[in-house]
């Protein structure tokens, strides 16, 4: 889900903060026996992106991390909402999309399979309520707008419905005139797993990769964990836990959006069924094996009361959540 920069605060902000300065940004490991340490770091889907490889070949890791920005650069071209050209928006445009990508087809696919088992907590076609409710921000902010924004979330809730979104032999389909689907709460993650595959297949076993969520594929060559700082909700650059992380992947969803300065009040995740900004967590933070699986899971969980988490924790999966409202969180 490419987003420019200016949209960072418009999909779900990611509250995690991978404490490895000062060891990534080195050049080389200290010692004569560590292997060479290269970072890049810049912006992938419109938001601040970090590999860190630790691997004896030098050139390896450069031709690695070539690759992987490819691959980023190709899946921008799936699942775009801002690229004229990408088939996420040509599917929005028609309501139909023929000979789909087949990333866009698996995606959507396990999109639309975590909505059922979340009864609709995660729901892919929220983007029209999205819109709406950008609108009604602008308008609450004193902005033009050409139309009456409530009356637009009345007409935008009707078009949430993940039960329209058909599947048949690559072809995609939108039942309803006006549904729009956006990937953002599982793309970032589904990217994470391609590049991460992507160095696993090329024989990478101390890697950090952050494509806007975090996964490790091994330990450093020191055997040491990567250490992942949690970040505190209402206090952006404090941390409020750290995970130590040698395999899987780490997502934090989080309703309260940044902006310059600090925070902002416009929520970030909104209630499919509701239409209203979730309320009931200031953050949720999901350790996982996958990273499309954290993503999308700390999503739909920032919407439900505890009590509706029941059946959608696999084993394995370990989650941490800030009440909303609260300064402290708590592994649930």
């Amino acid at each position: 889900m490419t987003l420019a920069n200016h949209q960072i605060s418009r999909r779900r902000f990611i509250a995690i903060a991978a404490t490895v300065a000062g060891e990534a940004c080195l050049p080389r490991a200290v010692g004569a026996a560590a292997p060479p340490v290269l970072s890049w770091t810049g912006i992938a889907l419109g938001a601040p992106a970090q590999l860190v490889l630790q691997h004896p070949d030098e050139r390896s890791a450069k031709d690695a991390i070539a690759a992987c920005l490819a691959e980023v650069a190709r899946l921008e071209a799936v699942f775009s909402l801002h690229r004229p050209d990408s088939a996420l928006v040509r599917l929005n445009a028609t309501g139909r999309l023929d000979n789909a990508p087949p990333d866009l087809l698996v995606l959507l696919s396990e999109a639309l399979s975590l909505a059922e088992r979340t009864r609709g907590a995660f729901d892919p076609t929220i983007q029209p309520l999205w819109q709406a409710r950008a609108m009604s921000d602008a308008a609450s902010g004193n902005i033009k707008t050409s139309s009456d924004p409530a009356s637009d979330i009345v007409a935008a809730r009707s078009l949430v419905g993940w039960r329209e979104v058909l599947i048949d032999e690559g072809s995609i389909k939108l039942s309803k005139p006006g549904m729009a689907v956006t990937l953002n709460g599982i793309a970032q993650g589904y990217i994470t797993d391609k590049v991460s595959d992507l160095l696993r297949q090329r024989g990478f076993t101390s890697v950090l990769v952050d494509m806007g969520e975090h996964k490790a594929l091994g330990a450093k060559w020191n055997g040491d964990s990567w250490r992942i700082g949690i970040e505190n909700p209402h206090s952006p650059g404090s941390t409020i836990e750290t995970i130590d992380l040698t395999h899987g992947a780490v997502s934090t969803s989080s309703n309260l959006a940044r902006a310059a300065g600090g925070l902002s009040h416009r929520p970030n995740i909104i209630d499919p069924e509701t239409g209203e900004p979730a309320g009931y967590w200031s953050s949720v933070t999901v350790v996982c094996e996958r990273a499309t699986m954290a993503d999308g899971l700390s999503t739909a969980l920032s919407v439900l009361p505890l009590e509706q988490w029941r059946g959608l924790t696999e084993s394995g999966i370990k989650i941490y959540a800030v009440p909303g409202g609260s300064l402290h969180g708590r592994w649930v």
